[in-house]
């Protein structure tokens, strides 16, 4: 178990640097250096007040300034990658700083600070006396934790900048369940936990003592503040709304390209989706996709009979894509991935599937989460291409490899989050379509899953834009994602509920997507009939999560260092 830092094995000073920002990283947000298995910040939680920002901020501007001063003629490729990236991080950071996105961090049914006990289960050992005691130690930061936050809360409330109204009822329906839970039925007493009884005791009574009260009191706050909520869903209605999205589409996405572009490129690869939509109806001997759509949705055949089906399902199709994913990759990653469903104190705002990595150590292996709420609203044909986006080979390869390259910065291999999810979810999206060229879909039924999971993500480049930069209201931006991508009301709720929650976050699955397929598309042109689609995998895969502007220079040089 790795109980020290994780140290990259260079010492030129681009990595020095990356070192160096990526231990003051793993302090400043030490919940995460637990979910990589550094466990020597387990026994704190993150600072959210204006103290510890003024101090991230200061951190950032040095690392901008540090890295001005190393000369960039002679860098290696991945040395000047390396700072290039540093560079990006800590602009887009301090571009948060200044857009004051802080005072939206405390109400998010996705990720908000209440769900830390939650986290805390899933990812902190308490095998050892020592680890339990970290874990008793962290737990009583946990009211001052909620504290801060609320204090961020109430600022963001005085300065006419609130969270929508939708986000703040989810929020305030999942802190009002956790705190009608008993302590004895906490994720963190779960019966698979290994705990002795005494350890058990202890650490219900601490749960009792320190995190319900706080719950209850956070609670007693969003209910307060809940008249404060913006009325308009999209961020255009914060007084600052225009510049707040700008700085979540870079965040997110990398790029700077306004809401009119992404708005116009869904629009119409909607339209191609359209295309192929149609014909799979016209092979199953239906006049139009809504049709077949409507047939799907009237097929009992078509719903898990049960909860753990749908998890067994996920696993059979994992293992048939882990048998034939040797013949397009040259490098399959070491750790497995495993399925497990979402927790009951989640399930009903959760997405319908996740990806958790898995610990660098080997500790702990990739986690693919299914959501199993309400069963009957899961159609089955569509599980497949969520388990090839989320799991193999989608997020699976992608994380697992990254933590594998082992001779970049730990930076590299492991800051991924810090560039957004265009590239990530950009990998997961395209896994998609190759899950299609492999034959991975059984029957045109699995493929239209595929479509539509495609159209889903066309989809929220025009529903994002919408709500946030084109003033749609909640309701016509559910009503879109039905009618373009076939998802149940349940679902359609949920996700348009979670884009009003993470503004620009939506955008970054197909525009990733689009500058990976392009990338294929200009290598097949360029080397003809000697492209070699597992050196294209490879090379996409083997440097780690890059901006895309980066992937975009870089990965022809990759595949063929003498290019222009």
């Amino acid at each position: 178990m790795t109980t020290t830092p994780i140290h990259s094995p260079v010492d030129d000073p681009v990595g020095v640097l990356a070192d160096r920002f990526w231990e003051w990283y793993l302090e400043r947000q030490p919940l995460y250096a637990t979910v990589l298995g550094d466990e020597r910040y387990d026994d704190r939680l993150d600072d959210p007040g204006p103290q510890a920002r003024a101090d991230e901020a200061t951190t950032l501007h040095g690392i901008l300034a540090e890295g001005a001063t190393i000369p960039t003629a002679d860098l290696e490729t991945e040395e000047r990658i390396t700072l290039d990236m540093l560079q990006v991080v800590a602009r887009m950071r301090l571009r948060a700083h200044d857009d004051r996105l802080h005072h939206f961090e405390a109400v998010d049914q996705m990720a908000g600070p209440h769900n830390t006990p939650g986290d805390l289960a899933r990812f902190q050992r308490t095998d050892t006396p020592e680890r339990f005691q970290r874990l008793l130690a962290r737990i009583a930061l946990f009211p001052a934790h909620l504290a801060a936050h609320t204090e961020n809360l109430e600022e963001g409330a005085r300065a006419g900048r609130t969270a929508a109204r939708p986000v703040m009822e989810r929020t305030i329906t999942q802190v009002r369940r956790a705190v009608d839970t008993p302590a004895s039925e906490s994720p963190l007493l779960a019966p698979d936990r290994t705990l002795s009884d005494e350890q058990r005791a202890s650490l219900r009574q601490r749960l009792e003592r320190d995190v319900a009260p706080a719950l209850t009191k956070y609670l007693a706050s969003l209910e307060g503040l809940l008249p404060t909520a913006r009325t308009g869903d999209g961020v255009w209605s914060l007084p600052d709304g225009e510049a707040v999205y700008s700085t979540a589409i870079l965040a997110w996405t990398t790029l700077d390209d306004p809401p009119q572009a992404f708005h116009d490129y869904g629009l119409a690869a909607i339209e191609e989706i359209d295309e192929e939509r149609a014909a799979i109806a016209t092979e199953l001997g239906y006049r139009d996709t809504e049709s077949l759509r409507a047939s799907l949705d009237e097929d009992l055949d078509n719903r898990p009979p049960s909860r753990e089906s749908l998890v067994e399902l996920a696993r059979e199709q994992i293992a048939r894509a882990e048998a034939v994913a040797p013949t397009v990759f040259g490098r399959l990653p070491r750790a497995a991935c495993v399925v497990r469903p979402v927790e009951a104190y989640m399930e009903a705002e959760a997405p319908p599937a996740f990806y958790f990595p898995p610990a660098p150590d080997g500790s702990r292996d990739g986690i693919y989460y299914i959501n199993t709420f309400d069963p009957a609203s899961r159609p089955l044909h569509r599980l497949a291409t969520t388990t090839y986006h989320e799991a193999v080979p989608g997020h699976h390869f992608q994380i697992s490899l990254e933590t594998e390259l082992e001779d970049l910065p730990d930076f590299r291999r492991f800051g991924s989050r810090l560039l957004g999810t265009a590239y990530a979810e950009g990998w997961g999206l395209y896994s998609e379509r190759l899950a299609d060229e492999l034959g991975l879909f059984h029957g045109p039924r699995e493929r239209l899953g595929m479509l539509d999971a495609q159209a889903w993500r066309a989809a929220r480049l025009v529903v994002d834009t919408g709500i946030h930069a084109f003033r749609w209201p909640r309701q016509r931006a559910i009503d879109f994602l039905r009618r373009t991508a076939g998802l149940t009301p349940l679902e359609a709720e949920t996700e348009v509920d979670r884009y009003i929650c993470w503004p620009g976050q939506a955008l970054s699955y197909m525009s990733g997507q689009r500058e990976i397929q392009s990338l294929r598309r200009a290598m097949q042109e360029r080397d003809g009939d000697g492209f070699d689609l597992s050196a294209f995998h490879d090379a996409v895969l083997g440097h780690g999560s890059l901006p895309l502007a980066t992937l975009r220079r870089e990965l022809p040089r990759w595949l063929l260092p003498t290019a222009s």
